[in-house]
């Protein structure tokens, strides 16, 4: 015999964690049958085609968000993930959505995926992050050979030319494309210094669902999200829509949308700012007018008044303040002195520690008083206590049957007091001092 048995919960729980690693986010088709939907709002059903058949359950919560409404019959495809229920040990698909046969399966997952990381919060507009409205460095994640990247350096060159431009060169389409743009958003993210840009625009130009496909990938979409640099998104046409849009911190329908509205516009900027400085040097100027008239109105008060007469005057009078402060505290002080004196006299008549000792001498007679007494009070308490024992031992049933006295139950334990409550042939057990007896009714 092996030296380990596993017990039914513990290798049915490693069956299930087998069949979740190998069996997550799987497609599966056929059709719906012994349909159950019970009041808790999840449904039950069976998918089976011409030689097999597999258990499934949709939760309430994937249900809501399902385009089709299940029924027995129904040709469907089923995305979801193999688990096991442990309780009865039957394997069965974690369903998370469902959509009828042929709806397509790139639409699916986008679908399948959208709804995931959205219930994750990652589309949540709390959590986006401002984009800077003076990007200094922005990094542009992107194919360095598209016409996507030519239209944006055009763009940025035109509106902002002072804009430092970070170009992190990938495969927009193809396999590995999302690796490589998850990658590239992340090394912005860990960069620093003058490799660390304000912004970060992923973007590429137009094409079909499975040229963007990229961009709808889980990797590309948690690397956006994870991203402490504000994410612009600008992938595809004004009508095309990726996972890396809803995640993106902010969407632009196109990547010359994306330059076009990451930087101001230098010619219109730098009109506002010569309207500014207008502005400002008029409001200077008469700012500096008006402050010369009160500067000048302030002197010719300040001549009319006098003020090195008035100046000796307060001279004068802080001498003599000062004057008088002076005697005041020197007579302070002898008052101080002399009450001090008759409150040192008093305390020496006093002779505290004298009454300090008789204090001592009646608190030792009152604590010796007090012992007495508590001691008085215990022995008495002693002494009811050990009566009320006797009186309690004399009245117990152990006594009561050593003065000759007995009592019977019968099988059960129930006291029989009279006659009526037994039968002829009935068992009775009798309890006398130092035992029992049993006897039978006759």
């Amino acid at each position: 015999m092996s030296d380990h048995v596993h017990t039914v919960t513990g290798i049915t729980s490693r069956i299930r964690e087998s069949l979740e690693d190998q069996f997550s986010g799987v497609w599966i088709e056929g059709e719906i049958s012994n349909h159950r939907l019970p009041g808790s709002g999840h449904h039950y059903f069976t998918l089976k085609d011409p030689f097999a058949q597999l258990a499934c359950v949709l939760f309430k919560g994937s249900a809501a968000k399902s385009p089709v409404r299940l029924c027995d019959g129904l040709q469907v495809q089923v995305y979801g993930s193999v688990s096991v229920y442990e309780a009865r040990g039957q394997y069965q698909l974690i369903a998370q959505l469902v959509q009828p046969k042929g709806y397509g399966e790139l639409q699916a997952k986008f679908e399948a995926l959208k709804r995931r990381l959205e219930s994750e919060g990652l589309f949540d507009q709390a959590g986006k992050k401002p984009i800077p409205s003076f990007p200094a460095t922005i990094g542009i994640v992107t194919s360095p050979t598209g016409a996507a990247i030519r239209d944006m350096i055009n763009v940025l060159g035109r509106r902002a030319p002072w804009i430092r431009v970070l170009i992190s060169p990938v495969r927009v389409q193809g396999d590995g494309a999302a690796e490589e743009i998850a990658a590239a958003v992340r090394a912005f993210d860990a960069a620093e210094g003058r490799l660390r840009p304000d912004l970060v625009i992923v973007a590429r130009g137009g094409g079909s669902i499975e040229d963007l496909w990229a961009f709808n990938e889980e990797v590309v979409a948690r690397a956006i999200a994870a991203c402490s640099i504000p994410v612009m998104s600008g992938v595809g046409h004004e009508i095309d829509f990726t996972i890396a849009d809803f995640v993106a911190d902010r969407r632009e329908p196109t990547p010359s949308a994306a330059a076009e509205n990451a930087v101001p516009d230098g010619v219109a900027l730098r009109r506002h700012l010569d309207r500014l400085r207008g502005t400002f040097e008029a409001r200077t100027d008469n700012d500096l007018t008006s402050s010369r008239r009160h500067l000048q109105s302030l002197r010719r008060e300040l001549e009319a008044r006098e003020p090195g007469r008035r100046i000796r005057e307060w001279s004068q009078s802080l001498d003599y303040l000062g004057e008088r402060i002076e005697s005041a505290l020197t007579a302070r002080l002898s008052l101080y002195r002399s009450e001090l004196g008759s409150a040192g006299r008093a305390l020496q008549s006093l002779q505290p520690d004298r009454e300090l000792s008789r204090r001592r001498e009646r608190l030792v007679q009152v604590m010796q008083q007090l012992d007495q007494a508590t001691r008085r009070t215990l022995v008495d308490h002693r002494r009811d206590l050990e009566n009320l024992g006797s009186l309690m031992e004399s009245l117990s049933p152990e006594a009561i049957l050593k003065r000759g006295f007995s009592f019977t139950t019968d099988e059960n334990g129930q006291l029989v007091k009279t006659v009526d409550q037994v039968q002829s042939g009935d068992r009775l057990i009798t309890r006398v001092a130092g035992g029992r007896i049993s006897s039978r009714v006759e």
